[in-house]
């Protein structure tokens, strides 16, 4: 059976030196190869939706591929697809960049200028481990999917437009539909999602950024059961501990709670650092909540220009939210549609905040009525984001994964 080698490498010379010796290899399958990370996660994202066997045996990232450095990539690669095998082909072959890419899942390295024998020993090795995880994770009967959890982040186009509550309610939609679902506060300096659940926890989302590796004990030990089943990772207490979550510790933590949910809800606030921008960047669903009036509407598009001049995401991958909705405002869903070049969710939230407001100065959120027309919009949204678990045991259509999105690094 030939080995599918699949290259991910964004240098044009790299690409043509690579590319031609892996089409010397006896017995070798090279697949068009990926120019960035980006392209790479959501290849084998496809692949591994339709079933393992399509995924290929090997995937070789070269030292040079971006924009998520190529040590973050093949970190998430082998969390997301443990059956593939990753080499890292790079021109430092010490021994601290060996034991560096193992810890990140690294199956092999081979060092720069590439020689024949050295990738033909590697490939050939890796593509026995890769044949031999894929052989024992048949027999054990487990579905192997690659895909991981959904990932939905929800961002606001500014202060009070309604983001934690759309979050919390998406998160108890979920669960509530059977789905193990985790609810995360990346708004550092200013999160209330404990104060909206009434929730006293001394562990937070800060307790994991300094973690190199977050095992599930680790994790388990930084997160909160609530009373409704929801895991809460939470914002610090103290806002100014919110600067230790660098980008880097999001992607880690992001990854790890997508190993173990069924859905993650992450709610990213209204200002935009980097913790918050790596979560957007790897979301499935990137949803922006604005109220349909002026300021928001000019701050969802602000938001909006600001994600694609740096690369985290594009407005057509990006879902507005419209909460407060009210059929006499002015400014309805299509013309926020046009100002904003984004998608809009069907669902609008209505302008009802009598139902709320009992239950949001108790800190009992979790609690609002089900009657309540508020209540039935969110977890009707959360439907139509296909979170929500339907009673045959599939899931409700969404828009499928997205994975990495460009963003300039440092």
């Amino acid at each position: 059976m030939p080995t599918r080698i699949l290259p991910a490498v964004g240098d044009t010379d790299a690409v043509r030196s690579v590319t031609t010796l892996l089409s010397q290899l006896p017995d070798a399958e090279p697949v068009a190869p990926v120019v960035d990370s980006t392209q790479l996660v959501d290849t084998l994202a496809r692949l591994a939706a339709e079933s393992v066997d399509e995924l290929p045996e090997v995937v070789i990232v070269h030292e040079r591929i971006g924009p998520v450095p190529a040590l973050e990539l093949i970190r998430e690669v082998a969390l997301r697809f443990p059956a593939v095998g990753v080499i890292l082909v790079t021109s430092d072959a010490s021994p601290g960049l060996f034991q560096a890419a193992m810890d990140y899942g690294a199956r092999g390295v081979v060092a720069l200028p590439l020689s024949y024998e050295e990738l033909a020993s590697r490939v050939q090795a890796v593509a026995q481990w890769s044949v031999g995880v894929r052989r024992h994770l048949g027999a054990g009967g487990d579905v192997f999917t690659g895909v991981g959890g959904t990932v939905v982040t929800v961002s606001g186009a500014k202060g009070g437009a309604g983001t934690t509550l759309t979050a919390i309610q998406l998160a108890l939609a979920a669960q509530a539909s059977g789905r193990s679902t985790a609810l995360v506060d990346m708004d550092l300096q200013t999160g209330d999602i404990a104060s909206y659940l009434d929730v006293q926890f001394r562990r937070s989302v800060v307790d994991l950024a300094a973690i190199a590796d977050i095992s599930p004990r680790v994790l388990a030990d930084a997160i909160f059961r609530h009373d409704t089943g929801l895991a809460l990772l939470l914002a610090p207490a103290e806002g100014e501990r919110g600067e230790d979550v660098t980008d880097r510790a999001a992607r880690q933590i992001v990854s790890a709670l997508r190993s173990r949910y069924e859905v993650v809800v992450i709610d990213c606030g209204a200002q935009l650092g980097g913790a918050g921008a790596a979560a957007v960047e790897m979301a499935d669903r990137a949803l922006l909540v604005t109220t349909p009036d002026v300021v928001a509407v000019r701050g969802a598009k602000r938001a909006v220009r600001m994600w694609d001049r740096l690369q985290i995401r594009k407005a057509e991958e990006t879902t507005v939210v419209v909460n407060r909705h009210s059929r006499a405002t002015e400014i309805q869903p299509p013309l926020i549609q046009r100002i904003t070049g984004t998608a809009v969710a069907a669902t609008v939230v209505p302008a009802n905040f009598k139902e709320l407001q009992s239950v949001v100065d108790a800190g009992r959120i979790h609690e609002l009525e089900s009657k309540s027309s508020v209540k039935q919009a969110l977890w009707g949204l959360a439907g139509e984001l296909g979170l929500v678990k339907t009673p045959d045991g599939g899931q409700k259509a969404g828009r499928g994964p997205v994975g990495f999105r460009r963003r300039r690094e440092g």
